[in-house]
C-alpha cells in the first residue's frame, strides 16, 4: 500500500524543532509536498534565519519519517527560512524597508554591549537574514571603527536621505560617520533624540529581515524616545554577572516593561575567564547573575560569552570574533545567541497592519 500525503502530515506532528521546542511543520511551514508510491518530497519554511541548521533540521525530519513510516522508500527534504515582519509597540508604524528592529541595550557601560551587537548582527547575516546595524550611542559611537569603516562618509542620491555604508555584507549607519570621531558630542537630550531620529528615518534601509540597533548605556532620553516612537519587535539586555551591573541590568528591563517592549532574553557577558597561559577558569566578575536574573523575572536567558583576549582585539581591529573566526567556539556561542534570539521574535505575534483596509471618507 502507498503512503499518503495523510499519513506524511501525521507524522511531521511528532517532530519537533530543536530550536523552537514547537512541531517543525506547524501551519503553513510545509510549503511542498508531494507523495509518490512510497517516495516523499518535502519542502518546510521556517520563520527564523538558520543556514547553518537546514542540514541538521533535513536530517531530524527523514528520520523522524522513517520511523513513522516504515514503508518509505526515497525522502527529500529541503528547508528554507522567511523572516516576516513582527508586532511592535500598539500605535507605532513600522520603518520602511526595515521588517524588525531588534534593540541592544545595557543599564550601564562597560559590559560589552557594543561588541555583542556587532557580533550578534555578524551572527544573524552568517545565517542567511539582510541585518543593518544602527548605532544610536550619540555620545560614544564605537562600531564604525569594531566594523572597519570609521574612515567612510554616507552618500545621498537626492539630497534628503542617507545611503546606509556596507560592512561585511550588513548595512550600517552611525553619527560616527558623520563627525570626527575625535569630537565629543556636546549636545543636549533633544538634540541627541532627533539626530537618532534622522538616522533612522532618513536612511536608506534596504529591505532587511533585522535592525539590530547598539543602545547607550541607561535609561535617558535616547533610550525613552527609541521605546515610545521607533518600531522595536524586542530587546535584549547584555550585562555581566556582578551586582552592580545587574542592578541597573534590571532598571532597563524596567524600563522596556513599562513602554510595551518585549524582553527577547538576556546575554551574560564576560561570564567567566579562561587563562590564555594556564587554562585555569575563574569567575572573575561573579556567577550565574544573569541567570538568576531571569528567574526573577520569568524571561529567557539567551548564553554567556567568556571574558577573552580576543574578543576585544578583534573587535579594535575591526573584523570582530563572528567575522574573524567564523568556525571558532566562542563566534559559535554567538550565533547560537543570535538564533535564540530570532526564534524568539518568530514566536512572537506577526505585524498585519499591511493588510488593514485604508478607509477613506468621501462625499458622493
Amino acid at each position: 500500500m502507498s503512503i499518503t500525503a495523510d499519513q506524511v502530515t501525521e507524522a511531521l506532528k511528532t517532530i519537533k524543532d530543536p530550536n523552537t521546542a514547537r512541531e517543525i511543520a506547524t501551519g503553513r511551514a510545509v510549503r511542498r509536498l508531494d507523495v509518490s508510491g512510497d517516495d516523499v518530497t518535502l519542502e518546510i519554511e521556517i520563520g527564523y534565519p538558520a543556514k547553518s541548521q537546514f542540514a541538521v533540521l533535513g536530517d531530524l525530519v527523514e528520520a523522524g519519517l522513517r520511523e513513522a513510516l516504515p514503508g518509505v522508500d526515497k525522502i527529500s527534504v529541503s528547508i528554507r527560512s522567511h523572516v516576516v515582519a513582527h508586532a511592535v509597540q500598539h500605535g507605532v508604524k513600522l520603518l520602511p524597508g526595515v521588517k524588525n528592529i531588534i534593540a541592544i541595550s545595557s543599564g550601564k557601560g562597560g559590559v560589552g554591549k557594543s561588541t555583542t551587537a556587532a557580533n550578534l548582527a555578524l551572527a544573524l547575516a552568517a545565517e542567511g537574514a539582510r541585518v543593518g546595524v544602527l548605532d544610536a550611542d550619540i555620545y560614544g559611537p564605537s562600531q564604525p571603527q569594531m566594523l572597519g569603516i570609521g574612515d567612510q562618509r554616507p552618500e545621498t542620491l537626492d539630497g534628503k536621505s542617507m545611503e546606509p555604508l556596507t560592512a561585511y555584507g550588513m548595512q550600517v549607519m552611525s553619527i560616527g560617520f558623520l563627525i570626527d570621531m575625535e569630537t565629543p558630542m556636546v549636545w543636549r537630550g533633544p538634540m541627541a533624540t532627533q539626530a537618532l531620529k534622522q538616522m533612522l528615518s532618513e536612511t536608506n534601509w534596504k529591505e532587511l529581515d533585522y535592525l539590530v540597533v547598539d543602545m547607550p548605556p541607561g535609561t535617558g532620553d535616547i533610550q525613552l524616545t527609541l521605546s515610545q516612537s521607533v518600531p522595536v519587535t524586542g530587546s535584549v539586555i547584555v550585562t555581566t554577572p556582578q551586582d552592580i551591573a545587574l542592578l541597573d541590568a534590571r532598571k532597563g528591563l524596567k524600563m522596556f516593561e513599562k513602554v510595551g517592549i518585549p524582553i527577547l532574553g538576556v546575554v551574560e557577558n564576560m561570564s567567566i575567564h579562561i587563562c590564555s597561559n594556564c587554562g585555569h577558569s575563574e569567575h572573575i566578575f561573579g556567577q550565574g547573575g544573569g541567570q538568576r536574573m531571569c528567574e526573577d523575572y520569568g524571561i529567557p536567558f539567551l548564553g554567556d560569552l567568556p571574558l577573552d583576549l580576543g574578543i576585544r582585539e578583534q573587535a579594535d581591529s575591526g573584523a570582530p570574533t563572528v567575522a574573524a573566526e567564523p568556525d571558532g567556539k566562542i563566534a559559535d556561542a554567538y550565533k547560537a545567541i543570535a538564533r535564540r534570539v530570532a526564534v524568539a521574535v518568530a514566536l512572537k505575534a506577526k505585524d498585519m497592519t499591511s493588510r488593514f483596509p485604508n478607509i477613506v471618507v468621501q462625499n458622493t
